[in-house]
């Protein structure tokens, strides 16, 4: 079986064992992003503000998706336009890990940063191809993981954390979860938080009503959005059910939904199975201009039943639009209950709802909570302190294994 898949566009450079150019010394250094799928999903938007964002006389990137690519990506935005890997979804797991291996010792990368569960089996490779620096971060969660992991991938997290030179996490919380069931210290793992552009996501008051039209939404309808992939465990049934619940209690509002996935179908039968919601809600799908559509907005809601640390959230924030979350995962570390959002309980529509009606009679209060929202972006979750933190774990572990920068 050929090792590689064929890309997906003619611009990404696939290798089949071949060694590349050699580079003069140690600089930039070469760091290889594994994940287990290319996709539009948060942690491939963390990899590409990276990407884009950090040095690049200091950092020279590629990646590698081990079970192939996201029919939706837009392979042409990767910054760079290099894959090393392009897997199949049906990979076996050893056959991984010496397939990554042999990828490594052909890149020869300084350093190998490996995501989520998907792709954890790029540590063991990169101590089989002997990279120098091996790291693995956690970004989130899987409906599947809400009970607790079972044995096998408790035990191979363990081996593979220990492996690693560094383990990190985007939130405490996700830290604290990854920490007890790979029965590890949780002093063991770093946290290094998501970060926002907050001049791409700003507030944009004056073009709220061209936004609209532009979009083909109601001009003075209230408008509550989200953003996020159709999935289970965003759970869009709670945001359409508390938009339903308060169009019956008299509130002129409207729903606009962007994102896509497996879910899409069903929450489209919820909206054509009431009366209340017909003509009030507006499904995008998956869309690129992702900060006019909140610019649009009058509210932001997230109901997620679990997360990590939503980006989605981040943006909505920095737009400085009024949120509503769920208290769970990393959203508590983002919002401040009562001052920049509010927080209510998984699945409960109406604690929602009794916020949106809040928000939709109160226009001090929906500016007083979304400036307040985006201050706190600002001081705490800016894409430049993300870009810092990253910049120095990478140049930290590479001077402790002993790796110069030209010029150093």
């Amino acid at each position: 079986m050929n090792p590689v898949v064929a890309a997906r566009a003619p611009h990404m450079e696939i290798t089949n064992g071949t060694a590349p150019a050699k580079h003069s010394g140690d600089n930039p250094l070469r760091v290889l992003h594994v994940l287990n799928r290319l996709g539009t999903g948060g942690t491939e938007l963390v990899v590409l503000k990276l990407v884009e964002g950090l040095n690049k006389e200091i950092f020279e990137h590629r990646f590698a998706a081990l079970r192939g690519m996201d029919p939706a990506f837009n392979v042409t935005e990767v910054p760079g336009g290099t894959l090393l890997l392009d897997g199949k979804e049906d990979s076996g797991f050893e056959f991984l890990i010496l397939r990554l291996a042999r990828i490594m010792r052909a890149y020869r990368p300084h350093i190998v940063h490996s995501r989520n569960w998907g792709a954890i089996e790029a540590i063991p490779a990169a101590r089989l191809a002997r990279v120098p620096v091996a790291i693995h971060s956690e970004h989130g969660y899987e409906l599947d993981m809400l009970a607790g992991l079972p044995p096998r991938r408790r035990i191979f997290r363990r081996a593979a954390y220990g492996m690693a030179d560094t383990v990190f996490a985007v939130t405490r919380e996700l830290r604290d979860f990854h920490a007890r069931q790979a029965w590890v210290s949780a002093e063991r793992i770093r946290v290094i938080y998501n970060g926002v552009d907050t001049q791409r996501f700003r507030p944009r008051p004056d073009q709220r009503i061209a936004l609209r039209k532009r979009f083909g939404l109601p001009e003075k309808r209230f408008i509550i959005g989200t953003v996020g992939r159709t999935v289970t465990i965003k759970d869009h049934p709670t945001l359409l059910r508390a938009v339903e619940s308060i169009v019956l209690k008299g509130i002129d509002a409207h729903a606009l939904l962007v994102g896509s996935g497996p879910e899409l179908e069903r929450n489209q039968q919820i909206v054509k199975d009431s009366a209340s919601l017909a003509g009030r809600v507006t499904f995008v799908g998956s869309c690129n201009e992702v900060p006019e559509l909140l610019g649009a907005m009058d509210a932001f809601a997230l109901t997620s039943i679990s997360e990590g640390m939503s980006n989605t959230l981040l943006e909505a924030m920095a737009t400085a639009l009024p949120v509503v979350g769920t208290n769970v995962g990393g959203n508590p570390e983002v919002i401040i209950d009562g001052e920049s959002g509010w927080l209510f309980q998984p699945r409960d529509s109406e604690a929602l709802a009794s916020r949106l009606m809040l928000l939709a009679s109160d226009d001090d209060l929906r500016e007083r909570s979304g400036a307040s929202g985006r201050q706190r972006i600002i001081e705490r979750f800016s894409v430049a302190r993300m870009l810092n933190n990253y910049s120095d774990l990478y140049l930290e572990l590479a001077a402790r294994r002993g790796i110069k920068l030209q010029g150093q």
